[in-house]
Formats: structure tokens, sequence, C-alpha cells
């Protein structure tokens, strides 16, 4: 998995916020080769504990400060004694101002310089220095081709700042992208580095602020946080007299004919995050494999919304969706739920209802999609979701009033205020069933034990996120009920039930 260092800065920034945090360090009096040279140096020292035996670097530069990173790392690597090649995808006679500068130290010190080609053999450690954080559209020839190559080389590849062809401010692909070992990025974190299709693309992932003034750092605006174990919001621990009634009632609604498991994932997943009652409301005919499996929950056979009335007055929080289903049966539970004034979550089949606009959504409430229900939700296809991850995931909140959980690789949670957290950890095993209904039980819990909305979306995302990443190391055949108990041992490390 990438990112597997956890000394990274909590903050992210856009391409752009970067970029006036470079402007801010050299009107603060760092000249602007001088940070070249920082970014060169850190770059270099990172390929070299990575590939500790390694004597040969091929640098593919283009012709920005991207370039430039590329041509100073050449000058260090030739003055360790190292065989170097800097191949020229970019005409250097383009290059400007620092860039330029660093070309022509790469020349003077009688660094091999010469044209890219489709020729042209990698050897050794390959530094893509191709392009930088201002991509915004799609990579074109000869950009395109030399990612190709560089992709197939089979040699340790590592980026400077960014790998070339991934949007920093998006995480997707532009077409193509180098798939790097170790990427090396300055200043601030993008946030295109932790979500989306970087995951696939970055590898490790190392930061050097470049010894930028902590004050100019911060006092400049971001785009988001990542969630880790230090800023995480916790549950307060609880006292020795405590009782079931001070940690809330949840509800949990769903589990159609045919998709019974749903629900009582759910209800399992909230009962074991510390909610102090559990209810169930779902189709008369799973009540006996409900109370063979989860004896601790109340659950009540409904056949239609006027028996959820009584209960409705008694619980705390709600949870609607998995396994509802979209028939008749469904959509009766739902607009009841829909009319209740309790926080509640919404997941699933409430999703793919509420996107036909025959419901509304109760303010401050938590929705969890993934990306083809929140294309549903937003009207627009689910390639536009994934091409912004986070204005998709902004525009919701604002269109429901509501904290949205994004899921996919690098989950978002948006809250309607404008807060944005990424988490970034998890598992390829997690791609499979019901991890959904785990993640909404989890999200119910955290709200009936007094957690206001967008924390408890966060904590939720985190435990679910890293419980994958613990039992996703056993491999393929992940099933959804064996991230609970890892989840409950999380919840207990970050936030002991006794003080």
């Amino acid at each position: 998995m990438p990112h597997t260092k956890d000394d990274l800065p909590d903050a992210l920034y856009s391409a752009a916020q970067v970029r006036g945090l470079d402007a801010s360090l050299i009107a603060a009096g760092t000249p602007g080769f001088e940070l070249m040279q920082r970014a060169a140096r850190a770059t270099w020292r990172a390929i070299v504990r990575q590939w500790p035996s390694a004597t040969e670097l091929t640098v593919l530069a283009g012709h920005g400060n991207n370039a430039g990173d590329g041509y100073l790392v050449a000058v260090l690597a030739k003055r360790a004694g190292w065989s170097v090649r800097v191949l020229a995808v970019g005409d250097p006679q383009r290059l400007q101002g620092d860039a330029a500068l660093a070309h022509a130290e790469a020349v003077s010190e009688k660094v091999l310089v010469e044209p890219w080609s489709a020729q042209s053999g990698l050897r050794g450690v390959v530094l893509d220095a191709l392009l930088g954080t201002g991509l915004t559209g799609e990579v074109r020839a000869p950009y395109a081709d030399a990612i190709a190559a560089i992709n197939a080389c089979g040699l340790p590849v590592a980026a400077v700042d960014i790998p070339s062809g991934l949007c920093a401010d998006t995480g997707r692909i532009l077409g193509a992208a180098v798939h790097a070992d170790l990427t090396v990025t300055f200043i601030g974190l993008k946030l295109g580095l932790f979500t989306g299709d970087a995951a696939d693309v970055v590898g490790e992932l190392v930061f050097n602020d470049l010894h930028a003034e902590p004050q100019l750092v911060e006092a400049a605006a971001i785009s988001a946080r990542r969630l880790t174990v230090g800023n995480l919001p916790r549950l307060a621990s609880r006292a020795p007299t405590s009782h079931k009634g001070k940690f809330g009632h949840v509800l949990l609604i769903g589990g159609d004919l045919g998709f019974g498991g749903a629900i009582l994932l759910s209800a399992q997943s909230a009962l074991r995050s510390g909610a102090g009652m559990v209810s169930v409301a779902t189709r008369s005919e799973h009540v006996p494999a409900a109370l063979a499996r989860i004896p601790e929950v109340m659950v009540l056979g409904t056949s239609s919304a006027n028996q959820l009335m009584d209960l409705l007055q008694k619980v705390s929080v709600l949870v609607v969706g998995p396994g509802l289903g979209q028939a008749s049966w469904g959509r009766s539970l739902l607009s009841a739920a829909a009319n209740a004034p309790l926080p509640q979550v919404w997941d699933a089949d409430a999703l793919n209802l509420l996107a036909e606009e025959r419901v509304n959504l109760p303010k401050d409430c938590v929705i969890t999609p993934h990306p083809g229900e929140a294309a549903r939700l937003l009207g627009i296809s689910t390639a536009q979701v994934q091409a912004d991850r986070p204005a998709a995931a902004h525009a919701l909140s604002k269109k429901y009033t509501a904290v949205v959980v994004l899921k996919g690789a690098g989950s978002l949670i948006a809250s309607p205020d404008g807060r944005l957290a990424v988490c970034h950890q998890g598992h390829p095993a997690m791609a499979t069933a019901g991890l959904g209904d785990v993640l909404a039980g989890l999200v119910g819990a955290l709200l009936a034990q007094g957690m206001q909305a967008f924390d408890a979306a966060c904590l939720a995302v985190w435990l679910h996120a890293n419980a994958g990443e613990q039992q996703g190391k056993n491999g393929r055949g992940l099933a959804a009920s064996d991230l609970i108990p890892a989840i409950r041992q999380l919840l207990e490390e970050q936030a002991p039930c006794l003080k």
C-alpha cells in the first residue's frame, strides 16, 4: 500500500495553494533556485535511502520547474559517482528561470543530456521529472509516450513532486500517469496524492517542507485534512456508573426480502461499536435469523410504516437503507424515517430512492454514497464523480445540507460548512460486498454516543478503513463481518472506554 509512512503533515492543498506557498517563501527571502536545490537534495536523499545499492540514474525531464529539479538531482548523482543520463523530453532551450539555471549547472557538471526518443533505453533508477502539478489537461505526445516507456521498463521509478499525469487537485489520471515506486513531494501535500487514482501510482510518499517558515504555512488556506491518529475526533471515556440509556438507541431500517443480511451486518456493527441499545425494523421473515445471529438486538417484524411509529418515538438515531430495496415496502419505511426529527444515516437504497426525488432528506444527516450512488444523486455520470471527487463531495454536501462520506479509494468526508477530510488507508481486499453496511452501522453508533455528524463520519471512516487494512493483510476472501471485531479493538485503542 502507498503512504506507509505517517510522519506526513495533516494539511492538504490544491496545486494553486502550493504555488502560493512557494511564492510566499520566495517573497519572504528564499530564492527560487535555493528552493529548487533543496527539493533536489531531498529527492536525492530519498532515492539513496530507497535503493541503497543503486549506482545508475536515468532522468526524464520536461521543460518546467519539475525538470529543473530533475537536472539538479542528476548533478548530485554525478557528484556521487553514479552513471547518469538525462533524457530531455522537453526541449532544454525552452527552459526558463530557475529551471534554465538547473540545466546550465547540469551541463557544467558534464551530465550527459540527450533528446528522448522511443528508442532511448532506460537504465538504473528512473526519475520522472516530466510534468509537475500544473497539469490540468490530458497528457499528450511526446509525454504520453515517455510515460508509457517508464511504465514498461520494469525498473525502480521515483517521481519528483507528483507522478507525471496525476492531477494534483483531484487524484485523477489525466490520460496516462507514471506508476512510481517512490514520490518525493515538497512544501505542502497535494490533495490529489490521497484520493482517486493516486493509490495506484504514488508508491511510497516522502514529504519535505524545504525548510518553509511554519508561520507562512500555518497562515495559508488548505483544501482538506488527512485523517490520522493524531487528529481523530475522540469518543469520551465512560464513567463507572454508566448505563445503556446514556449511549443512545439506534434503529436500523432495511432488509427487504432477499436482502436480510445487509441490515444484520449494519446492526451488528452498531452493537459492537458501542451503541447503548440497537433495534432493527425488517421483514418478518428475517426475524428468526436476526434473533439467532444477534440476540442482543431488538427486532421488529415490519410489514408497513405504521408499525414504526411507536418505535420512532423511543430511539435516538436512525440508520436507513441497508437492504432496503426500492419496492413499495422500502419506500414506505423510508418516508416514515424522513419525517422523524432524528439524526440519521442514509445508505444504499435510501440514497437511490433519494435520487428519484420522491423523498426529502432531513437536515443534518450523514449520507454514505459510493461513486455510482453519488452520480445518481448529482445527476451526472460515475466517471464525472471520479474525475473530481472533492468537488462531488462538496456538491453533495451543499445540495443536501448533509455530511457526505464519498466512499472509494481515498474516501472523502465533506461537511456543509466546507470542511473536507480524506482517509487514504484501506486495502484492495476490501473490494467486497457488505462493507458499506458495516460503515453505516458504525456511523450510527457513534452518533448515538453523542458525536457530531462530521466527527462521527470522520472517526467511522478511519476505523473502517484501518480495520480493513488490518484484516486485508490476510489477502483475498475478506468478509464484511471480519471488520467488526477489528473496529471494536481499534476504537478501544483510540478512545479507551475507561480512563
